[in-house]
């Protein structure tokens, strides 16, 4: 028994730890992210996703949970897309475009938040820090991070990401509608490029610069 608890003693959980930061975050930053999609289709006109109990912060109402695992898993995830109804918008286009932008947009006034509060705790003196607080300041980075990277995913114009339908706006109507029927084979695009690893490095990179500016307003 004494030596299986000096086995359990040198095992490292710091990767437990690191994991746990994750899904939090993703707890956070997704229903965030799908929320605002929703508002901004409801203040424009569309009525759809309060009908369907979306304009909710609840974390249980928007994730996917094979969607999250594979976050989880592979550092790329989905959510229950908002549903949005263009026919309800005074301008189809416009609108489908706002309540695209919304979701990423979201993301980054989140990241600056979560990077705010982090230097509250990061300017206290080491006398008044606790394990919660070191806790809550490395997740409010992480939540940052995750945050950026979201909102950079989603800006990328592959359909069905919101960059897409941003970029697609300013098409001509023939064109626009014809690429939105064909939206969902973009999904196949998207995870062929995911899986091999196509510009990941790009993103990372756009990650890793805009944290640093948004990083650098408050450190």
């Amino acid at each position: 028994m004494h030596g299986f608890t000096a086995w359990l003693h040198q095992l490292q959980f710091g990767w437990l730890s690191d994991m746990l930061l994750i899904v939090l975050a993703s707890l956070l930053c997704i229903p965030i992210h799908e929320t605002c999609h929703g508002l901004a289709a409801y203040r424009l006109g569309d009525p759809t996703a309060k009908r369907m109990h979306r304009l909710s912060f609840n974390p249980l109402h928007h994730i996917d949970w094979l969607g999250l695992l594979s976050m989880f898993l592979c550092g790329f995830g989905w959510a229950k897309a908002v549903p949005v109804d263009m026919r309800y918008f005074k301008n189809p286009k416009a609108g489908m475009a706002l309540t695209a932008l919304a979701g990423p947009a979201s993301n980054f006034l989140l990241a600056l938040a979560a990077l705010f509060f982090a230097s509250l705790i990061g300017g206290l003196p080491a006398a008044a820090l606790n394990g919660f607080l070191v806790w809550l300041f490395y997740f409010l980075l992480r939540t940052a991070i995750l945050s950026i990277g979201l909102g950079l995913f989603n800006l990328v114009p592959i359909p069905p990401l919101d960059g897409s339908k941003i970029l697609f706006s300013f098409l001509p109507e023939r064109a626009y509608y014809t690429l939105m029927r064909y939206e969902r084979f973009g999904m196949l695009l998207l995870l062929v490029i995911v899986w091999l690893d196509l510009g990941g490095s790009y993103l990372s990179n756009a990650i890793g610069v805009v944290y640093q500016r948004m990083a650098g307003l408050f450190f």
